[in-house]
């Protein structure tokens, strides 16, 4: 097995990873191709999702600010003039879905525009400089739309013309939000936006949490009370399933650990910490190695598909918390989570990471990136961890 915990091996798996996409992924009339088959062949070259056209800006701009590649920074600008003139519409909203010059869907979804101010705000970071007004505009924009002053949390999904709020509260629209924000504070180091991040945090992860025994439910209603039965009869529904979500609460711990890199709380460590641990021990499959995908209310795991960024999100939490507690669990689970994801979630043939695979490891088809997954996720933790062992 190779050194999981080296900065080197971390730095040539982004680089195999970017070399699946890259530069194949771009389409020069604009944007990317975003559904690709296990040995990157394209099956749909017309459909384009708000959240892989903004992950690949992001995989990108994070590249450039790595390597200097040119050719990275010249793809990050690709994939901004397309957010912004073929998702972004003229009454500030993004365009959901769409096939060419047709808008499938225009509904306007926090998690969407978490997105789009992430990439601007790591655009900036990497040295895009007209992308820095455009983190401000964006979030004014969630103000504007999104925020409930009253809960200290975003809404979710409003109509395209913005007159139609829907009644659904969900926590991942906030935890990619506060991702978002804290990647706009360390572009700009206005403060505003880690005071904010911080604010979900406690939110979602202590006043949320409360109400679901210490852990982070996915569904809630508009006055933010648990909704125990949103798609119970829909457990494996693509963006929104029932149960409790491993990966989100090992992905809240990592968000809590880099605010206390950067505002350290007395709070921040023992939750972080109470997260992970609690998805561990009721989702790591002990027979067949890796992170199952949710748990019901009882603990007992009720989808134990393997998703690829369940995995990537978990070995960043773990490093972060062996680092931060000096606790040497934390590096076991990390490399458990490596030895694992080496052995069966890594393409070692073409690239890149495998998107799911069923309980016992076998693949269900041969899409390797339908229109969401760009590997953000893996690079993404890859660098954390760089940046962490870096330090």
């Amino acid at each position: 097995m190779p050194a999981f915990q080296s900065p080197e091996f971390l730095k040539k798996h982004i680089q195999t990873t970017m070399n699946f996409y890259h530069p194949h992924c771009i389409d020069p009339d604009g944007g990317y191709f975003q559904f690709f088959k296990d040995n990157g062949d394209i099956y749909d070259k017309d459909t384009r999702h708000l959240v892989s056209s903004t992950r690949f800006v992001f995989n990108y701009a994070k590249a450039y600010e790595a390597e200097g590649n040119p050719a990275y920074l010249e793809a990050t600008r690709h994939g901004l003039k397309y957010l912004r003139t073929r998702h972004r519409r003229d009454n500030g909203g993004y365009v959901w879905l769409l096939n060419k010059d047709q808008n499938l869907d225009e509904t306007n979804h926090c998690y969407g525009l978490a997105f789009v101010l992430l990439v601007y705000a790591t655009a900036y970071k990497a040295g895009v400089e007209e992308a820095k007004p455009w983190i401000k505009e964006t979030f004014d924009l969630m103000e504007q739309h999104f925020w409930d002053a009253e809960s200290g949390l975003y809404k979710d999904e409003i109509s395209g013309d913005w007159q139609q709020v829907s009644s659904y509260r969900g926590q991942n629209a906030n935890m990619h939000t506060c991702e978002a924000l804290l990647a706009a504070y360390d572009a700009t180091q206005e403060s505003y936006y880690l005071e904010r991040a911080t604010l979900l945090a406690e939110h979602i992860c202590l006043r949320q949490a409360e109400l679901a025994n210490g852990e982070i439910w996915e569904h809630y209603s508009e006055n933010w009370q648990v909704d125990w039965d949103y798609n119970k009869q829909d457990p494996k529904h693509l963006f929104r399933p029932w149960g409790f979500q491993p990966g989100h609460q090992t992905e809240w711990a990592k968000l809590l650990l880099l605010i206390q890199q950067r505002s350290p709380l007395d709070w921040l460590i023992p939750t972080a910490k109470q997260l992970f641990d609690q998805a561990w021990d009721k989702s790591w499959d002990k027979e067949n190695g890796g992170l199952c995908y949710g748990y019901d209310t009882k603990g007992e795991v009720c989808d134990g598909d393997k998703y690829f960024w369940v995995q990537a999100e978990s070995f960043a939490a773990a490093a972060l918390l062996a680092v931060m507690t000096q606790e040497e669990h934390y590096w076991d689970k990390y490399d458990a989570l490596w030895q694992y994801s080496w052995s069966h979630m890594v393409d070692h043939q073409y690239g890149a990471w495998f998107r799911i695979l069923t309980q016992d490891n076998k693949a269900f088809d041969d899409n390797k990136s339908p229109a969401g997954k760009t590997d953000y996720h893996t690079m993404g933790a890859c660098y954390e961890v760089i940046s962490l062992l870096s330090k």
